[in-house]
């Protein structure tokens, strides 16, 4: 069995780097370093000018990402006309009076570590939207009026999450006094969120609403710009720094506890089924090149947690068997949760229940959220009696209850949606997809 991190020690780790952060950023304020990041860090701000930054609203980024570079270059231009009316810089601070539009980052981001000072005003109103979508919110904690809104609960939360969400308000109020500043730590891997404030965490690993895709159904955005929001008042920011966050880091904050280990790193020991047609290889298991078959568990599994890191080459094409007996196609027998490079031009022609991560023939799975081809994801497929969730890098792109299908209009339905037990593992399509990491936990009733 291999030894892994939990999610806790993981958390804890992050936690008291960010302590070494916040202590290394204080040294740095007094002996006068403004707006020099540390180790790692990029400055979003360079204490000077508007640089990398436009102008944007409350409004859905993808009208940024259908517009050609040359129209997009020329929005961002267009929009500095309302930017400098509204913003400047003074004495390496970043300064809005209240007014106009939200600036926001040239550049897209993925999973990322964001630290920010900011100081304000009474009735004040701001907030940080992370990948283009609102938001971590800021408030002025001592106005009256807007405690029915959660004002005096304090900064810090998802405010736009729903209604009793995990996230949607701090876990304590920790704003302080008028004329001090305020610090955030943010981290974002995936759809989840984490949120440390002046020295205290008040949201721990938060799935965060997309605002934008509430009537489709969409998860977070797998990418988009940083937006510093500001109405109703003066808001000053400095030491805007961030970190991207690789796949390797990303895959370790999203692993945690409770799981067996199915993999050694070095044989095939724990499964059975088309072992032949696998090979381990610089310690993952990869599906031989031409070859097929199902790579099964050897016990049987009724609900369960089966979490795995991938790596798919180009127009790379496995799936992952669930509750799959140890004869015929898995796909059809139980049924399948397609892995693929689903952005392949060999791919495209498919059909919506093919695309990554899909329930093969029953249910479409959220797209766009894989990592470039060649890189390592994170996926976890979960199957709690009929409900199947899939998540990859973080976010969640499946969540059926396969029971309440309508099948009358499904071309073939698989046995799977009647069998509550059975096999778990890897469908190879010929193709040399490689696995790692791959642990699974079972669910009580």
């Amino acid at each position: 069995m291999t030894t892994r991190l939990s999610s806790f020690s993981c958390v804890v780790a992050l936690g008291l780097v960010s302590l070494g952060l916040d202590k290394a950023l204080a040294d740095d304020h007094e002996a006068g370093a403004l707006n020099v990041p540390p180790a790692g860090f990029t400055a979003l701000f360079n204490g000077k000018d508007l640089e990398g930054w436009f102008g944007h609203g409350t409004e859905d980024p993808r009208t940024l990402w259908a517009m050609s570079p040359e129209a997009l270059a020329a929005h961002h231009e267009k929009t500095l006309e309302d930017v400098r009316q509204h913003w400047s810089v003074e004495n390496g601070e970043l300064v809005n009076d209240g007014h106009g539009l939200y600036l926001t980052t040239k550049k897209d981001y993925r999973d990322f570590e964001l630290l920010i000072d900011y100081k304000t005003v009474p009735k004040a109103d701001s907030g940080i939207y992370l990948r283009g979508v609102p938001q971590v919110q800021i408030w002025d904690s001592t106005e009256e009026e807007k405690f029915k809104l959660g004002a005096d609960k304090g900064s810090g939360g998802l405010w736009n999450n729903p209604a009793g969400s995990a996230g949607k308000d701090p876990s304590k109020r920790m704003d302080k006094p008028f004329g001090e500043w305020n610090h955030f730590r943010i981290l974002m891997i995936g759809e989840r969120v984490t949120v440390d404030f002046n020295g205290e965490r008040v949201v721990d690993d938060a799935v965060m609403a997309n605002y934008f895709g509430k009537k489709e159904g969409l998860p977070m955005f797998p990418k988009g710009p940083i937006q510093l929001q500001t109405h109703g008042g003066e808001i000053r920011w400095r030491n805007v720094f961030i970190r991207e966050i690789g796949a390797e880091e990303a895959n370790r904050h999203l692993a945690n506890d409770g799981f067996v280990s199915l993999f050694d790193g070095h044989s095939l020991d724990a499964w059975q089924g088309a072992v032949n047609n696998y090979e381990v290889v610089d310690g993952a298991i990869r599906c031989k090149q031409g070859h097929g078959g199902t790579l099964l568990t050897k016990e049987p599994y009724a609900d369960f947690i089966f979490r795995f890191e991938f790596q798919l080459p180009p127009g790379g094409n496995n799936g992952v068997a669930v509750r799959a007996p140890l004869k015929g196609d898995p796909a059809w027998e139980a049924f399948e949760i397609q892995i693929l490079d689903d952005g392949h031009e060999k791919y495209a022609n498919l059909k919506d229940y093919q695309y990554h991560g899909s329930i093969y023939g029953l249910v479409p799975a959220k797209r766009g959220y894989l990592r470039p081809t060649g890189e390592w994801n994170y996926q976890e497929v979960e199957a709690r009696g009929s409900r199947i969730q899939v998540r990859v890098n973080g976010t969640t792109i499946v969540d059926a209850d396969v029971s309440a299908i309508d099948l009358e209009n499904v071309e073939r339905v698989p046995k799977g949606v009647e069998r509550t037990e059975g096999y778990v593992g890897f469908a190879g399509h010929s193709d040399p997809v490689a696995f790692r990491n791959v642990t699974i936990k079972r669910l009580g009733k």
